[in-house]
Order: C-alpha cells, then sequence, then structure tokens
C-alpha cells in the first residue's frame, strides 16, 4: 500500500488510544486485524484505501477462514475493518466540511455489511455453589498474601468483576461505608457494583495488612510483594495455586469468578436486566448465554428427578 495509507493506519491508532482511551490489549487486537486486512490488500494489488470495495472485503473475510481463522476471531478483523473505515469517512466529512481535499475514503463503509461465518456459541465453564464454598474456605494464616488472595477472590465473586477491572481498582475505589465498588469497565464505562458481606470481611482483613507491603503512595487496592499494583498474570497464577490447593481438580482462572457470579445470580432468580448491569454489558443478548447455563441446571435437575425421565441404573 502506499505511504499515505499506511499513515491513516498510524493516524487511527492514536484516536484510538487518546480520543476512545481503548486498553493496551484493545489496541494490539486492532493492530493485527488491520495488519492482516493489509497484507491482503498487497496481496489484492489495493493502494489505496479508497479503492477497497465490500468485494474485497467478502474476500478477505474468505481469505481469513482459509487460512484457518475461527469465526469468532474473522468477526473480531471484520469488526475492527468496520471501525477503521467509520474512522476514514469521519475524517473525511471532516475535511470537507473545513473546505480542504478530503485525505481519506469518500463514499460508503465497504464493511458496513460484511458478516462472519456464524461460530457455534460455547457455554462458559462456571464453578457450582459447593465448588465455589470450598475454594473459598481459606484457612487463617498469618500471612498477607494469603489475606490478599482471599480479598482478591471474594471480590471477584461478589461483584463478578473482570480481571482488568480488578487490577485497575484503588483503595479509593471501595466504600466500605455503603458495601460498593467503583469500577472503570471496558471502554472506560463507570458503574457501581455492591460488595457481599464476606467480601468486606475479607477485605476489611486485607487492609489491615497491605500497609506492611504497599509502597509509600501506591494508591492501588491490591499490591505485590514489590509494593506495586497487582498484575494480571499474578492474579491468574495466585488464583490457579489456591485451586490447586484447595483440592478442586479443575483448572481456575479469574474470569471464572465472573461466569459464577452471573450463573448462580440466574439460578437464584436473578432478573437478567439486573445481572446485565451488574457485569457492565452493553448488549443483553452476551448477559443471555448465562440463561442457557440456568437451563442446563434445570434439565439435569428434570432428568435426575421426574419419573419418566430418570435413567434406568
Amino acid at each position: 500500500m502506499s505511504p499515505a495509507a499506511l499513515e491513516w493506519l498510524g493516524r487511527f491508532r492514536r484516536y484510538l488510544t487518546s480520543e476512545r482511551r481503548l486498553s493496551a490489549h484493545t489496541d494490539q487486537s486492532y493492530a493485527r486485524d488491520l495488519a492482516a486486512l493489509k497484507t491482503f490488500c498487497d496481496r489484492e494489488g489495493v493502494g489505496e484505501w479508497s479503492e477497497l470495495t465490500s468485494q474485497h472485503v467478502r474476500r478477505f473475510a474468505a481469505w481469513s477462514h482459509r487460512t484457518g481463522l475461527a469465526p469468532r476471531s474473522i468477526q473480531r478483523r471484520l469488526s475492527a475493518t468496520r471501525s477503521f473505515f467509520a474512522f476514514l469517512l469521519r475524517e473525511a466529512a471532516a475535511a470537507t466540511a473545513r473546505g480542504a481535499p478530503p485525505g481519506a475514503r469518500p463514499g460508503g463503509n465497504p464493511a458496513a455489511e460484511v458478516r462472519a461465518p456464524k461460530s457455534v456459541r460455547r457455554l462458559p465453564q462456571t464453578l457450582d455453589a459447593d465448588q465455589m464454598a470450598r475454594l473459598l474456605q481459606l484457612e487463617a494464616q498469618r500471612d498477607p498474601l494469603a489475606a490478599r488472595d482471599r480479598a482478591v477472590m471474594e471480590l471477584l465473586y461478589s461483584s463478578g468483576l473482570r480481571l482488568a477491572e480488578l487490577v485497575g481498582l484503588d483503595v479509593g475505589s471501595l466504600d466500605m461505608r455503603d458495601a460498593v465498588v467503583h469500577v472503570l469497565g471496558k471502554g472506560r464505562k463507570a458503574r457501581i457494583v455492591p460488595v457481599g458481606r464476606m467480601a468486606l470481611r475479607a477485605l476489611r482483613a486485607w487492609l489491615q495488612e497491605r500497609p506492611a507491603l504497599a509502597r509509600h503512595g501506591e494508591g492501588a487496592l491490591f499490591v505485590g510483594r514489590n509494593g506495586a499494583r497487582l498484575g494480571p498474570r499474578a492474579v491468574q497464577s495466585r488464583v490457579a495455586l489456591w485451586a490447586r490447593r484447595q483440592g478442586l481438580g479443575v483448572h481456575v482462572h479469574p474470569h471464572l469468578f465472573r461466569h459464577s457470579f452471573a450463573s448462580h445470580l440466574l439460578e437464584s432468580g436473578g432478573e437478567l436486566r439486573g445481572v446485565q448491569e451488574l457485569l457492565g454489558h452493553a448488549d443483553i443478548s452476551t448477559t443471555q448465554i448465562y440463561t442457557h447455563l440456568d437451563f442446563q441446571h434445570l434439565a439435569r435437575i428434570y432428568d435426575a428427578a421426574h419419573p419418566r425421565a430418570r435413567r434406568k441404573a
């Protein structure tokens, strides 16, 4: 592609970080997906973004499929392409309004109507209530890290936080009196989430230990051995460690607490819209997957209890 076309990729990355304030992880995903689009355009002999048509984008999706990319990954590539061309259209409109010749793409978004092949939606794995109770039933230990880990796991399960949300918390994010935590979610959307009784107890115990570990001036709620903010990898490894110690026999990762949180709320009669708000989902269809988990739970009860459904031993 031409140097001018490549410059638009750089402008779009700067727009993502400065205006949309996306996380580093999301920014890297966009970079990979648009690098794949650039490679495809080079193969097709497309030198400028204004030359790309919807037929090109369809071939891009088909080419991605032939290279072995999963449908969900193709969906992400197409989403990145749509966002990039929406940015080009916005910049072209702004340039025209200023009376300058548009340097971006005229016309419509070539990726607007292109869809990826449908993927089989896998149900998220969860822990049942007994497994979760076993994991969180840590014996009292005079160890600041154990107190921290218990508070981490209790808060993950109590409030359904994402891992990035958890490690991004500051001490000031927690309101112990009102039993809530102020969370900054995806797209930097803020929400307030309740904190349960057991999580509050674990957090109080951790806050008593925290001053001995935290560096001077460190505002993070959870810190590591070095006194700085606890990182995502450290949380992942500590959660897996406690799952092994508690003899769960399954791989436990931080997002499993979020899945279990949502599933257990719905199993107990929680309202779908309320669970959507607690999880910070922009689209309720994302939350609805947990209703399928609830149905599986009911189906197992039916199969085990109904006289016409019980299987013979």
